[in-house]
């Protein structure tokens, strides 16, 4: 399924011809033990949940575009994530307390993302919350295209790896998530509707630019690629807006 560019956004080009927009963008921090360790703290005991603008959302071959809000000082990331895209219950309802045994079958399909992250904003600049420094546009590419569910059948067995002009940064299999994609549609829909477009980014691994020695941050010029076994590679070049 491909991905397109709309008015409003970003959708999914449905087989039967419809469009499904990218309504809301969900994402899981800390579901890897490395990354949790690499941050100096322990394994969470519940999903880390924060939000991503759905207008942070580009495509494949998209320019990442750290804006002038970010440039000074500069320490944009990369991070690497399967993303989940979630339809409807088989019945056509919508997600809602669904049970973990369950939950893989309101999967529409998954997608390569690119989790950029302006880490003075997410931790300085906005009160500790992670939202502000996720959502400048471009900050969530996502592609190549989206592969139907059942074709990935189990999400736990997927090597994924990101690189940074050709340099792998990270490299990890999807088996290290401390919470399952089951399991985390499941937490996400208590109490809670998961509209049909919803995008789930399920964490990053090790690796990652800050916590590096000496850090790695992105910068004008960069190409960025983030590969996931049976879904693709997502391509994206950094531009600095001055």
């Amino acid at each position: 399924m491909n991905l397109t560019r709309t008015q409003f956004g970003v959708a999914v080009d449905l087989p039967d011809g419809r469009l499904l927009p990218i309504r809301h963008v969900m994402g899981i921090g800390m579901n890897y033990a490395a990354h949790a360790h690499e941050q100096g703290k322990g394994v969470p005991e519940r999903p880390v949940l924060f939000t991503k603008n759905p207008a942070s959302v580009c495509l494949h071959r998209d320019d990442i575009i750290i804006p002038a809000a970010c440039i000074e000082p500069s320490q944009v990331d990369f991070e690497a994530e399967l993303g989940v895209i979630i339809d409807t219950r088989p019945d056509g309802s919508f997600v809602k307390d669904v049970s973990v045994e369950l939950a893989l079958s309101c999967v529409l399909g998954y997608v390569c993302v690119n989790d950029v992250s302006a880490r003075w904003w997410q931790r300085e600049g906005s009160g500790g919350q992670f939202c502000r420094g996720k959502s400048f546009d471009t900050f969530c590419p996502v592609g190549p295209a989206v592969v139907g569910a059942g074709t990935i059948g189990n999400p736990q067995n997927l090597r994924l790896r990101s690189r940074v002009n050709g340099e792998v940064m990270q490299d990890s299999n999807t088996s290290d998530m401390i919470f399952s994609v089951a399991t985390l549609i499941s937490e996400l829909s208590r109490g809670t509707t998961l509209l049909p477009g919803t995008l789930m980014l399920t964490g990053t691994p090790s690796g990652v630019g800050f916590a590096r020695k000496p850090p790695v941050y992105l910068r004008q010029g960069d190409v960025v690629e983030v590969e996931i076994e049976r879904i693709g590679v997502l391509k994206n070049i950094v531009r600095e807006e001055r």
